[in-house]
């Protein structure tokens, strides 16, 4: 985890082909949230949003919205991006230690899990049973499954790149990409993957009822999404009665 973090704290490492892939990944992430956010009284807890760019069109559909970001160098530019936003407040994981147990009504977790050890993992769903409220969600997306390859993460690149208007960017940054810090550090520590069967244990052993969550948030379709309430808790349907 800490070697991925030194990479995250480096701003000149970017997934992102140019800015307009850049914008409209975050714009777009940011929306399929506020789709599942229960109501504007919610607080909302982001664990791992990254650069968070559209934050504001989630805090606009909630009453607080919490970034919690472990990379110091994110963060810092987090805390700095929405200081005018009193709906938004920004912290460390260590920060997590201080919020009452049983109030937060919507936890996600977004593109976090490939770069968790078994370990971490598990810390992290323990956290997020002690902080949820008893009719809270826990929505965790964009899961890398075992069968994922390098070809469906390129097509998916490609048909985003394709409908969102940076197509000749994403293919020229496909060929940087093989060059990337990125790559490197990926190919030495791998990434996590979660089968379905898998992750769907998981959850239940740290206390949560979940079920699988179509679709996935962002442009990735080919990989898994989740949501789960605290065990005991009515099913977890979507507001809009989609599973």
């Amino acid at each position: 985890m800490n070697a991925w973090l030194d990479f995250w704290n480096h701003s000149d490492n970017s997934l992102y082909v140019n800015e307009r892939h850049r914008q409209v990944h975050f714009q777009r992430i940011a929306e399929d949230i506020v789709r599942l956010v229960p109501d504007p009284q919610s607080v909302v807890l982001d664990f791992g949003p990254g650069e968070a760019l559209a934050a504001d069109i989630v805090a606009a559909r909630c009453k607080t919205l919490i970034l919690c970001e472990a990379a110091d160098e994110i963060r810092l530019r987090l805390a700095a991006r929405y200081a005018g936003e009193p709906r938004i407040r920004v912290i460390a994981p260590a920060a997590l230690d201080a919020i009452f147990d049983g109030s937060v009504d919507f936890i996600i977790i977004n593109s976090v899990l490939q770069y968790l050890t078994p370990a971490d993992l598990d810390g992290v769903l323990g956290t997020a049973r002690r902080l949820i409220k008893p009719d809270g969600r826990l929505v965790i997306a964009d899961v890398i499954p075992p069968e994922s390859g390098a070809v469906s993460d390129i097509s998916a690149l490609l048909r985003f790149g394709w409908r969102d208007g940076f197509f000749l960017a994403a293919v020229g940054g496909l060929a940087a990409t093989f060059f990337s810090p990125y790559r490197k550090l990926r190919g030495q520590l791998g990434l996590a993957r979660h089968s379905e069967a898998e992750l769907l244990g998981r959850l239940r052993n740290a206390g949560f009822t979940a079920e699988r969550l179509r679709p996935n948030l962002g442009h990735n379709q080919n990989r898994l999404a989740f949501i789960a309430g605290p065990a005991g808790s009515a099913p977890a349907v979507t507001p809009d009665g989609a599973r």
